[in-house]
């Protein structure tokens, strides 16, 4: 193998190496995002409290019949007082974090205590580290919980009558009605990290008497101002810089409004920074191949 050709390889690998390590590194940053929710567009986000039930209309823990969406009982389906049905989201509670989408109506008299949301009970059991019992319907094995406040995150509102904001109470009826003006969509952002409180200046010591010299009793007597001294004749005074008060910065929120039309900075979406990577070697790798080609031509 030639010196030339050596080259050649040693370039491609490097070329190939660095777009291969930038696209994962791509990737993986942007499912982190995703998983965490950093940066990304939602419909609504809230906290109320949760309780949970299974109804599977079969009677047995006073259920009326099916969900009122028609979809058989199921992990993830959830009801709201006020949510069109089919709106979808998820629910964190303590580090975890469960989806669901409404396929029913209810808490009934509970909402008006602020009770906004009835998980299904597998999730209420995968929340809380219970277990679904299929006898009684019920979540055994957390400690008695029967409802948690939770934060709720609307990604999809459903197509149908009901409330496009934060829930309110079932007696109110707003399950029923058209909402022709929905909350606006919100960008999520981590939490700031709140400022450390700055140390109070500790006094200066007090100087120990002279040898011989009385202490002296009570609080130090303030020494009075010194007069200012007189300007010589001929010399301009000079005039003393005033001193600016500092105002704090402002708080950073955690959730920023953004326009129901998108209106926010485009982001480049990582498969296509990933394709353009691959373009980029593809490309070097071509003039590599040529220039090595050249040289053969050159010294044979």
């Amino acid at each position: 193998m030639t010196f030339s050709t050596r080259l050649a390889a040693r370039a491609l690998t490097a070329v190939l190496g660095a777009s291969l390590v930038s696209g994962a590194v791509l990737t993986a940053g942007g499912a982190a995002s995703a998983d965490s929710g950093e940066g990304r567009k939602v419909m609504l986000k809230g906290s109320t409290t949760a309780s949970y039930y299974w109804d599977d209309a079969s009677g047995r823990n006073g259920d009326t019949g099916l969900p009122a969406s028609g979809k058989p009982m199921q992990k993830g389906l959830a009801a709201s007082p006020s949510w069109p049905l089919l709106t979808e989201g998820y629910v964190l509670y303590k580090g975890r974090k469960a989806p669901f989408f409404v396929g029913d109506r209810g808490p009934g008299e509970p909402s008006n205590r602020g009770v906004m949301l009835d998980l299904d009970a597998k999730t209420f059991a995968q929340l809380t580290g219970g277990e679904f019992n299929p006898d009684t319907l019920a979540v055994d094995g957390n400690g008695g919980k029967g409802h948690i406040k939770v934060t709720y995150v609307i990604t999809k509102w459903g197509k149908g009558v009901g409330k496009k904001n934060h829930p309110v109470p079932f007696e109110t009826r707003a399950w029923s009605r058209k909402d022709r003006d929905p909350a606006e969509p919100v960008l999520l952002r981590a939490p700031a990290k709140p400022a450390a409180p700055a140390s109070p200046a500790e006094p200066p010591a007090a100087e120990p008497p002279a040898a011989g010299t009385p202490p002296q009793a009570g609080p130090p007597v303030p020494s009075a101002p010194s007069a200012p001294a007189a300007p010589e004749p001929g010399k301009p005074q000079e005039k003393a810089a005033p001193s600016a008060a500092r105002t704090p910065a402002p708080a950073v929120l955690e959730a920023d409004p953004v326009s129901a039309s998108g209106e926010e900075r485009p982001s480049m979406p990582t498969g296509l920074v990933f394709a353009l990577l691959l373009a980029a070697g593809a490309g070097s790798y071509a003039v590599v191949r040529f220039l090595s080609a050249r040289l053969i031509r050159e010294r044979g």
